[in-house]
């Protein structure tokens, strides 16, 4: 098994990359997490991460499948993957905790 990370400017695009990556391969969506400054005077970008999990292979397919499925809306600073191969117990709880939860 093995956790992927997708982050994102921008719900949409989060969600636009994440069904592309989940036509593709068998993943299961762990959760969705935002990370909004509370100072709306601040021009950042809603970021949004999306936490996912199943074979090593498919999480590295799904991984760059979402990326380039973001990098039709985001410019190359604003979309970062990452992949964790055979996590530890305690890493796969933390992929677990989000605010948009999955059943």
């Amino acid at each position: 098994m093995a956790m992927g990370f997708l982050e994102v400017a921008g719900y949409g695009v989060a969600i636009y990359a994440m069904n592309k990556a989940c036509k593709a391969v068998d993943i299961e969506i762990l959760g969705i997490d935002t990370i909004n400054p509370k100072d709306t005077s601040a021009h950042i970008p809603l970021t949004v991460q999306v936490k996912f999990e199943g074979s090593v292979s498919d999480v590295r397919i799904a991984a760059e499948i979402a990326k380039e499925a973001a990098l039709q809306f985001n410019s190359r600073d604003e979309v970062i993957t990452s992949v964790i191969d055979n996590p530890y117990e305690g890493t796969k709880k933390l992929g677990h905790i989000s605010k948009v939860k999955f059943k």
